[in-house]
């Protein structure tokens, strides 16, 4: 039984990407909608990081860890997008077998990297707001490069071991994967493996990483939640609020969408497309705007290079 998992797993060269299971004629129409979001999300998270490199006022840790956002958004969204606007044009839909190693190693990384980089942007309003005196002190350069290099290894580490495990299974049942890019649930699907083992140690990964990192966006938020009412102005309580709120905008949508990918059953696959959808495309989209629109700082250093640009022309 193991050599033939072992023939099978050796003979599978590709995958077909079996992508929205929808008529021909509006493949055309989700391309340009793919090509419109994925533009939006260069041109948002590209500009974002500008803004930031550009203006020495954004020279603080909140925007060194929302321009490391930005690049990680803008890296994801690229290990997905471009793939999946080619299959709306092609016959065979196929991903080689290193392409889709290579697919689900880079989107693992970055998403798990961008949860304990959301966990630090936690952390660093908690400072903020409940410890202004010592921020200086507590946030220091060489403390928010350890906390962003920290969230990079995390990813890595974590995509490593999810890779590695995922690609030991067997999948001798077809190579079409039902989805639009390469993910674990839908290769567990495929494979004729017994998922029993494989189940339990990916259910204690994903604990392991998600777990701190709610933990302590959830610690932080209690924690500011109370020493803002213990404001008395209004307006002080609006301005510390408005500090936190782009921030929990986006955690609420990455993780939103993520849990209800995961909790959607195995039977919903379309839903869990769409779902897929919100955090591979529609975050990375809406991140820029979220910051920008919210926030007064990357407003007026936009507006400021556009300034500086007009005028150059």
């Amino acid at each position: 039984m193991g050599d033939r998992g072992t023939s099978n797993r050796s003979e599978v060269t590709d995958f077909i990407l079996v992508g929205f299971r929808v008529r021909p004629e509006l493949y055309i129409l989700l391309f340009l909608l793919f090509l419109l979001v994925y533009a939006m999300i260069l041109l948002g998270n590209v500009g974002m990081v500008a803004v930031i490199l550009t203006d020495p006022r954004l020279n603080t840790p909140m925007y060194f860890f929302l321009g490391n956002l930005s690049f990680i958004d803008l890296f994801y969204s690229s290990v997905i997008a471009p793939k999946a606007m080619i299959n709306f044009w092609s016959e065979s839909k196929s991903i080689s077998f290193a392409g889709c190693v290579t697919q689900l190693f880079l989107f693992a990384l970055f998403i798990v990297a961008e949860g304990f980089l959301l966990a630090a942007m936690a952390y660093d309003r908690f400072i903020a707001i409940c410890n202004p005196l010592l921020y200086s002190v507590q946030m220091s350069t060489r403390f928010c490069i350890q906390l962003v290099a920290g969230s990079y290894f995390c990813g890595c580490i974590s995509s490593v071991l999810q890779t590695s495990l995922t690609f030991t299974l067997s999948f001798c049942a077809s190579r079409a994967i039902d989805h639009f890019y390469c993910d674990t649930r839908p290769l567990q699907r495929i494979s004729c493996s017994d998922l029993f083992i494989y189940r339990i140690i990916s259910f204690s990964l994903s604990a392991i990483i998600i777990l701190p990192t709610i933990i302590v966006i959830l610690i932080s938020y209690l924690y500011i939640v109370s020493t803002v009412l213990k404001i008395r102005s209004t307006e002080g309580r609006k301005k510390a609020f408005s500090t936190c709120s782009s921030h929990l905008g986006v955690v609420s949508v990455l993780y939103g969408a993520v849990f209800f990918m995961y909790l959607t059953p195995d039977r919903f696959p379309e839903l869990s497309k769409v779902a897929s959808l919100c955090y591979t495309l529609v975050t990375p989209m809406l991140n820029p705007l979220i910051y920008s629109l919210r926030n007064k700082d990357v407003k007026e250093a936009l507006k400021k290079l556009l300034e500086k640009k007009n005028t150059i022309v």
